[in-house]
């Protein structure tokens, strides 16, 4: 049995047969479709396939079974096969199964629920087949890797060449240069000077340790998702600084409205919320989406309605001249445009020490556990952090790892985290949180081996063994780039709207009679959306509406000037 299975376990003759008969139409040839009538045996076939090295993408499971329910086995079974989807197949209206099941979801029991296909062809139980399945293949790559990259296994730049491609959704695969896969494509290069990392695209173009913008601008050439005209000869309508959820909101609405639109991201789309594993409370989505999946929605729309990206630049700096806005580029380029939205995000808050940053990337992980994740299989971790970021990682670390600690400064979670994310914490056991710790010391040879661990109650230091320190806590503002004519506050975020006016710290810096729109810097025709902006509520739904609204009063802007 060499292909994927699907499970499904039913007691009941007919509501297994329903199912099997729209598996086997819609998947039966990629997927083996295997139908048990019994929990306790569908466990014991569970564990032969695990140890058989079968891969199983997706569980389902009858609600109301005898000797034991649905969600009992789904919990279970995720012991077996971790990176399952686990769902449980309802009847329409069944009342009773919605308490559980809410109860279950938010302990991470099972991953969803989806009603039964009674009539044929149900489109609406197959959509959730189907993107199941789809978030399955991307996690174990399958399909055509665009990008092959051989260099050392722990080198900081291999590890952020990774991420660049994981957090923009690049199907790509990494081979240390011991390997026979490795020394495989070094032979291709055979009669070059090799500089690490080696990047091997799927046109055969080869890349000697690329800048992120040459592999960005590669990467986009191959997916026919680059500019379609030089942003030099143009002068766009808005041109967005950033490519978080409040910038590609910016960029969606702003093109689908006519305006000609150009985005500029420094690193990858999605901002910090593209490292989200699961992003469970947006609105729409009631089993959740990775944060990279949604940004990935969101670019693909706005190129649909016109948008044109940069990607792998960074903006250096702004001003006006005339009547345009420009910007210069970290290429030496400038492009122009007639309004800027400034959604450029955060950066992560690194942790002070200098043993800590010689081990970055090789070890220590800034927002990257989505990534890296994989390689942590069967590993002691750490996330450092209390907010949600930190939550989420852990739970999604505690699916590959053998065991995740959860390292908080604070005495506390209930302050800085969502009961959703605490209550899915505290009913995995393969996490432990330490509260009122920090990281003082570290150590390893090539990479991270071990931690210090300090009680900040007694200053009582543990040193632990780890395989990887994943740091989640927090960000400062990427302004200091920024002119002087825009006005931050104290922490660099960006003064906007009525505090213009209305704060006596920045009384004065409003340079026109006009009052300013809501989301206007002291730069007319500038807005400051997202993360960046002064008192921010840093959720991925505000960024998005923030980003959409912003599109509105930038009209007014235009239509005004």
């Amino acid at each position: 049995m060499s292909r994927p299975v699907i499970l499904t376990v039913d007691d009941r003759p007919e509501g297994l047969a329903a199912i099997r008969r729209e598996l086997d139409k819609r998947y039966g040839e990629d997927y083996q479709i295997e139908c048990v009538s019994s929990a306790t045996q569908a466990l014991v076939r569970l564990e032969a396939w695990r140890d058989a090295g079968i891969e199983i993408p997706l569980i389902l499971s009858d609600m109301w079974m005898p000797g034991m329910s649905g969600i009992e086995f789904l919990a279970r079974a995720r012991d077996l096969y971790p990176k399952a989807r686990r769902a449980v197949v309802v009847d329409f209206a069944d009342r009773d199964a919605a308490e559980p099941l809410l109860r279950a979801i938010a302990m991470n029991e099972v991953d969803a629920y989806v009603d039964r296909p009674w009539d044929s062809a149900d489109e609406r139980f197959h959509r959730f087949v189907t993107e199941s399945l789809a978030t399955w293949a991307e996690d174990h790559r399958r399909g055509q890797i665009l990008v092959q990259m051989v260099g050392e296994q722990w080198a900081p730049r291999c590890h952020e060449l990774r991420d660049l491609l994981d957090r923009n959704r690049v199907p790509n695969t990494f081979y240390s240069d011991d390997t026979p896969q490795g020394q495989a494509i070094l032979n291709l290069v055979s009669d070059r000077e090799v500089e690490y990392p080696v990047v091997l695209l799927a046109d055969g173009q080869v890349l000697m340790d690329p800048s992120n913008s040459e592999l960005s601008d590669a990467i986009q050439e191959l997916t026919m998702l680059d500019v379609t005209s030089p942003v030099e000869a143009r002068t766009f309508d808005v041109v967005v600084v950033g490519a978080g959820p409040a910038g590609l909101s910016a960029a969606v609405y702003g093109a689908s409205e006519g305006l000609e639109t150009l985005v500029v991201e420094r690193e990858a789309r999605g901002g910090q919320a593209g490292t989200s594993s699961l992003v469970r409370n947006y609105l729409g989505f009631p089993t959740g989406i990775s944060g990279s999946e949604l940004a990935a929605r969101a670019y693909h729309q706005a190129w649909t309605f016109g948008a044109d990206f940069l990607i792998g630049r960074e903006v250096t700096a702004l001003e006006r001249r005339e009547e345009c806005l420009w910007l210069s580029l970290s290429d030496g380029r400038q492009v122009a445009g007639r309004t800027v939205i400034l959604a450029v995000g955060i950066d992560y808050r690194r942790l002070e020490g200098a043993e800590l940053e010689r081990f970055t990337g090789a070890g220590v992980f800034y927002g990257a556990a989505v990534s890296e994740a994989r390689g942590m299989a069967g590993q002691r971790v750490h996330v450092v952090g209390g907010g949600n970021s930190a939550g989420q990682a852990a739970v999604h670390l505690a699916k590959h790892a053998r065991h995740v600690t959860l390292v908080v400064r604070g005495d506390s979670l209930d302050r800085s985290m969502s009961t959703y994310l605490i209550k899915e914490i505290e009913a995995d056991e393969t996490i432990d949180v330490r509260l009122n710790t920090t990281v003082a010391g570290c150590g390893g040879d090539y990479r991270l081996r071990w931690l210090v661990l300090e009680d900040r109650g007694t200053g009582e230091q543990e040193r632990v063994e780890t395989a990887g320190l994943f740091v989640l806590i927090g960000g400062t503002p990427h302004t200091g780039w920024l002119p002087p004519e825009i006005v931050c506050d104290e922490q660099g975020y960006v003064v906007t709207g009525r505090d213009l006016l209305e704060d006596n710290a920045y009384r004065g810096a409003w340079p026109l009679k006009r009052q300013p729109f809501p989301a206007e810097t002291s730069m007319p025709g500038v807005f400051a959306v997202g993360d960046v902006h002064h008192g921010s509520i840093k959720r991925v739904a505000s960024a998005v509406g923030e980003g959409s609204v912003a599109i509105s009063y930038l009209h007014r802007y235009l239509n005004e000037s």
